[in-house]
């Protein structure tokens, strides 16, 4: 990973919880910076979840993630059957975006070998690619 840590906000409606959060805010500058934030979605009819990461500029990462979640409102209502799950995960980005840019990045902490990581996270058998 290359930046600080994605930051962390469920939810654009509805209320907030009352409990603790591990959200990480930044301040906003006068200065825009690119954010890849990562919006998760449920497709009822398909019985799928999508992750989708969307590119901002903005003046903090709260501003990136409330960007990203209006246009997930507008994601939803041109597809039937499909919810924000209010999840919205933002990255900051150093630069440009470019050919080859990270975009996003999300680390966890595991003690899982390599195989059995990409098989509990990534490759459970249930993905769709298109």
């Amino acid at each position: 990973m290359s930046g600080p840590g994605p930051t962390a906000r469920s939810g654009c409606a509805g209320p907030t919880p009352d409990e603790p959060t591990d959200e990480s805010t930044d301040e906003p500058t006068d200065e825009r910076s690119w954010y890849g934030v990562r919006c998760v979605f449920r497709h009822g009819p398909l019985g799928v979840y999508e992750e989708r990461v969307t590119l901002w500029t903005a003046r903090s990462a709260d501003e990136a993630v409330e960007r990203a979640e209006a246009e997930a409102a507008e994601y939803c209502e041109d597809l039937d059957g499909v919810e924000y799950a209010r999840l919205a995960q933002a990255f900051t980005l150093f630069g440009t975006p470019g050919d080859g840019a990270e975009v996003f990045s999300l680390m966890r902490g595991s003690t899982l070998p390599p195989g059995e990581y990409v098989d509990r996270y990534f490759a459970t058998g249930d993905e769709r690619t298109a």
